[in-house]
């Protein structure tokens, strides 16, 4: 995540439109790469300087930013999905910021200043293209088996997204090349994608294990029988012993979640739930009578 801008560019909340451009137009100068040729840090000190001018540099980014709508890299500050935010430090691809005192002004227009004063302009200037950041919700089942999906940004590109089998919460998928364009020849930046596992409305996960309630009825677990049970890999077959109860675990092994660092599935463990019908009737009411006279008995917690 960027620094904070205003921390960025040494300067305080109070800094007029002025006082930002002249503080971008110095270190713009003192960093670039053209006046550091090959040193990392320069021509990475002179991207963070960028952004940040990308942000206060724009009236209505300021605004947001200030209000704490919008974070340092130009990100919506919620719980959504955001694609393509994080912005360009070249103002949305080198032209001209909008808004209060900085309408009209352009990041290259900047530039070619600064270096015009050195001779032979900005004619050098070759920086790589700003990586865009985007958050994408996928499917446990995706996360799991690994599946294709297509994600629209806000400029309305779509890109196809591989989804590695086993991929994890938070896990950051790049995808080289598709970012911001880079100016004077520069390389574009990367898409970087952070992945976020919807919750299940079966499925509960606990590392590499699944766990889900499995409904029986009373039929089934008294006398045992054969029920269909959910998977991620679709419905099995799967046996209730007989003489069953509520709490008992059945175990599918190697029907869970992937473990990411051995990419080996784990297990899915089905608590049973024995479930009355619904309404459950006369006759089975006659039965409970009859039941719970002759064969009285407390039901107890185990353990």
């Amino acid at each position: 995540m960027a620094q904070d801008p205003y921390i960025e560019l040494g300067l305080s909340k109070t800094a007029t439109a002025e006082d930002i451009r002249k503080k971008f137009r110095k270190l713009a100068k003192e960093h670039h790469p053209d006046r550091n040729p090959g040193d990392a840090r320069a021509e990475e000190r002179f991207k963070r300087v960028s952004a940040a001018f990308d942000i206060l540099g724009d009236e209505e980014k300021r605004r947001r930013f200030d209000r704490g709508e919008i974070d340092a890299d130009g990100r919506e500050i919620h719980g959504g999905f955001r694609p393509g935010a994080g912005g360009s430090p070249f103002g949305g691809g080198g032209g001209p910021f909008r808004g209060g005192d900085f309408e009209g002004v352009n990041f290259d227009e900047i530039l070619s200043e600064v270096f015009t004063r050195q001779g032979g302009g900005a004619r050098g200037f070759s920086a790589r293209g700003q990586d865009v950041r985007a958050r994408f919700e996928i499917d446990l089942e995706d996360a799991i088996k690994g599946a294709t999906r297509r994600i629209t940004f806000g400029d309305g590109r779509s890109l196809d997204v591989a989804i590695p089998k086993g991929a994890a919460e938070g896990q950051i998928l790049r995808l080289r090349g598709q970012g911001q364009p880079g100016r004077g020849g520069g390389p574009a930046g990367d898409v970087l994608i952070e992945l976020a596992i919807r919750p299940h409305p079966i499925y509960r996960r606990e590392g590499a294990d699944l766990y889900m309630d499995l409904p029986v009825t009373v039929p089934d677990a008294v006398l045992g029988a054969k029920v269909d049970a959910p998977t991620p890999d679709g419905a099995v077959a799967l046996t209730v012993p007989k003489h069953s109860n509520s709490g008992a675990v059945l175990r599918l092994k190697g029907r869970g979640a992937v473990e990411s660092s051995t990419g080996k599935r784990g297990d899915l463990l089905a608590r049973i739930m024995i479930v009355l019908p619904d309404p459950p009737g006369p006759e089975l009411e006659r039965f409970s009578e009859t039941w719970r006279r002759e064969h009285p008995y407390q039901a107890r917690r185990k353990g």
